[in-house]
């Protein structure tokens, strides 16, 4: 093998050439960008009616380009159609609905329609809802004199007779019996919402929907979020009108005011709103979490503003005081997850903590404390699923290569040393993922790998019996086979006591005898782990359209990076996030070029998106005598300019910590480039800002260094946006790639 670098370590080697006698299928970025040829088919979204049957959408065989809503039997896959398109067909116009998303009523008697949405930051989260009786099959419109696209979050009440959503950041009720409609909140504005979120909590912290029905349907509980005194950010849009148009929102930069959030609770048919009691300033904490309990409870996660403390507590709903129920600590930070789930009555839960070194599921008792029910030394992934009845937990974990996912099962009551069950057959390496039924018996599962499309089926839990196919991949899969070309995963050490995990691509002439440009591709920060063996998508597409042009690619996890290595391993990087993870990856590029002779170290090559744009530029400017040629998408320059609880969950505030700022951001070491670097953002990008771009410029300028610059006019972080654009800025790069770091041949 090319790259393993120790005796002990088991590389695989998988060839992309496929079953002998299949024609070559040609890559090309119009093939991977333009006509499709390579997407994966979609399927759903699924949804489960109960333990044992589910509905999910698929393409309407009478009305081109809309779907239908299908049950399906899990065990036997018989399949029912639930609702036609052509039944969803208002009135007022000749065109069905196009069901974007859905949900039942809690009595099974109503679906609610999500359709014609618009996009709130990163997704379409405003939108119409209609509500169908699956009984007289009649269908209607909810919010009343509400403007096409302005409803959010519509959901039923436990006894399915209303609904309620948010309508321009208020809170709404619609009794379905009368259609009256009550207005529950009163001060919604540009800079007060109810039930809803503003950009950081929605982007950081994973919150759009902000509020929740009462178990007994008696009251909701709800998110306030006043960014009043938060700074405003401007976007400029200087190509939709003759005039510049400005899009204007609260955006806390590292260290400067947050928005102050507080919970609340109103009755369900309107009046006096009791909030919650919580020590501190609302600016100076993020409530994360909520949700009832019981009727008469809400259970709360309250981090502290450096994110290194989590206080969940107990709120008593009628009086609105609350009280401590359990406290997560770290030296670094806490991660967020949705992993308290109740068990005994309410009277335990489950929870996630690194808290010996390792993140593994506990179990918290009232009167007995906190008791660890996954297995020592290894990481979980993800707490997949919590059944109190058969007393089982299901999680992901991969105890033995950290780039892939397996599911395991372990007991709620654990009899001495708790001992994890693999679920996952051993024949089927790779990354997976579980939507599991209520009981526990069957599971949607989804496989991919490197090379292998998704593949998605229904399991039988926990003997892992597939008992219906619901997506292959086959048309992908075949021409997949037919690429030609090499991958394989390594282990490279860069001291004698540390090992990186990585990937290599290779062309499908690959000669070790040869010398061989190499492009890196980076990302290097707490919230992506990039070497994984899971379906890499239109990127790892392109990636392999490289290595037909003569590349070697590669992909590199550094430390502080959320591989499943151990808590030291994501936190080593505390409050100086750059440094050591630009350091983990020169050193990773010295160590294979010392042991390869086809590693060129005159072309290196290093590319990567937001927090990947930010790594290529470290590497850049810090390594100057090591990278050639750098390719940044959309980077963080200067630390400073990011958003208060990304940035400060990782690095602190500022004012506390103005040395590492200075350290770890990009900018502070610009001086020092010498290679060829390209930078490209978009104007509109409301998350990481074209202001920090701009800002690189001048101090590049300053220092009279020469570099390339590509500005998307109003394209946001993705830079997808307009037509053409994903194909425009792929060309981009593999241009800027050949003209500054070249293949020693044309291809032929």
């Amino acid at each position: 093998m090319w790259i393993n670098a120790t005796a002990h370590l088991a590389v695989a080697l998988v060839m992309l050439a496929g079953a002998s006698g299949a024609a070559a299928q040609t890559l090309s970025l119009d093939s991977i960008f333009v006509d499709g040829d390579f997407d994966p088919a979609r399927f759903g979204p699924a949804r489960w009616l109960d333990g044992n049957s589910y509905a999910t959408l698929e393409p309407s065989a009478e009305h081109r380009g809309v779907v239908d809503l299908i049950r399906y039997d899990a065990a036997t896959g018989r399949r029912r159609t639930l609702v036609r398109t052509r039944e969803l067909i208002p009135d007022f116009r000749n065109e069905p609905l196009l069901i974007e998303d859905y949900a039942f009523s809690p009595d099974g008697a109503l679906l609610l329609i999500f359709t014609n949405s618009e996009r709130v930051w990163r997704t379409n989260s405003r939108g119409d809802y209609w509500i169908f009786s699956l009984g007289d099959r009649t269908l209607r419109r909810l919010g009343g004199s509400a403007r096409d696209s302005e409803l959010m979050f519509a959901k039923f009440a436990p006894d399915s007779t209303r609904v309620a959503y948010v309508r321009r950041n208020d809170l709404y009720l619609e009794d379905l019996r009368t259609n009256a409609i009550t207005r529950l909140t009163h001060d919604g504005s540009d800079t007060l919402v109810n039930g809803t979120f503003d950009w950081v909590y929605e982007e950081e912290l994973g919150l759009r929907d902000g509020f929740r029905w009462s178990p007994d349907g008696n009251r909701i509980a709800f998110w306030q979020i006043d960014s009043e005194l938060v700074s405003e950010f401007i976007l400029v849009n200087y190509t939709a009108e003759l005039y510049p148009q400005l899009t204007r929102f609260p955006y806390p930069k590292a260290g400067e005011i947050n928005p102050a959030a507080r919970l609340g609770t109103i009755p369900a048919g309107g009046g006096e709103i009791t909030w919650v009691e919580l020590d501190g300033s609302p600016r100076e904490s993020y409530l994360a979490r909520m949700n009832w309990s019981n009727a008469g409870e809400l259970v709360l996660q309250q981090l502290n503003r450096r994110q290194n403390r989590n206080d969940v507590r107990r709120v008593n709903v009628a009086t609105g005081e609350s009280t401590r129920l359990f406290l997560e600590e770290d030296d670094a930070w806490v991660d967020i997850r949705n992993d308290l789930h109740w068990i005994e009555s309410g009277e335990s839960f489950t929870w996630v903590s690194e808290r010996d070194g390792w993140r593994r599921v506990y179990r918290v008792d009232g009167g007995d404390g906190v008791r660890a029910i996954s297995p020592p030394g290894i990481d979980i992934t993800e707490l997949v699923a919590v059944d109190p009845q058969s007393g089982w937990f299901y999680y992901l974990a991969s105890p033995d290569d950290p780039g892939q996912r397996h599911l395991y099962r372990g007991r709620l009551e654990p009899n001495g040393t708790p001992l994890g069950e693999r679920i996952t057959p051993q024949n089927q390496p790779g990354n997976h993922s579980y939507q599991v039924a209520p009981g526990g018996r069957w599971a949607i599962h989804t496989w991919s790998r490197f090379d292998q499309p998704p593949r998605i089926a229904v399991v039988e839990l926990p003997s892992h019996r597939e008992v219906n196919l619901l997506e292959s991949s086959e048309r992908l899969a075949t021409r997949m086979a037919s690429v030609e070309g090499e991958h394989e995963f390594f282990r490279v050490p860069i001291d004698d006591d540390l090992e990186l995990d990585g990937w290599a691509m290779y062309p499908s002439d690959f000669d070790p005898e040869q010398r061989y440009p190499v492009l890196f591709f980076v990302y290097g920060e707490p919230a992506g782990q990039t070497v994984r063996d899971a379906w890499q998508g239109r990127r790892g597409l392109w990636h392999r359209y490289l290595t037909t042009l003569g590349y070697v690619v590669m992909s590199i996890d550094n430390r502080g990076t959320p591989a499943p290595r151990g808590r030291d391993w994501r936190k080593v990087v505390y409050g100086d996030v750059g440094t050591l993870a630009a350091a983990d990856q020169a050193a990773a590029v010295r160590a294979l070029a010392a042991r390869h002779d086809w590693v060129d170290l005159n072309r290196i090559a290093i590319w990567g998106w937001s927090g990947g744009g930010s790594m290529t530029l470290n590497a850049m400017f810090r390594y100057p005598d090591l990278y050639q040629t750098g390719m940044s998408v959309a980077p963080v320059p200067d630390q400073r300019y990011y958003d208060t609880i990304y940035q400060e969950r990782y690095m602190g505030r500022p004012q506390d910590n103005a040395d590492g700022y200075r350290s770890a951001s990009p900018i502070s070491h610009a001086q020092n480039l010498a290679g060829n670097l390209l930078v490209v953002h978009g104007t509109g990008d409301d998350n990481v800002h074209y202001q920090g771009t701009e800002a690189l410029i001048d101090k590049l300028v300053a220092n009279n260094k020469h570099f390339t610059m590509m500005a998307y006019p109003n394209r946001t972080h993705g830079i997808s946006e307009g037509a053409g654009t994903t194909r425009h800025l792929y060309g981009l790069l593999t241009r800027y790639l050949r003209e500054h770091t070249p293949p020693e041949s044309p291809p032929h």
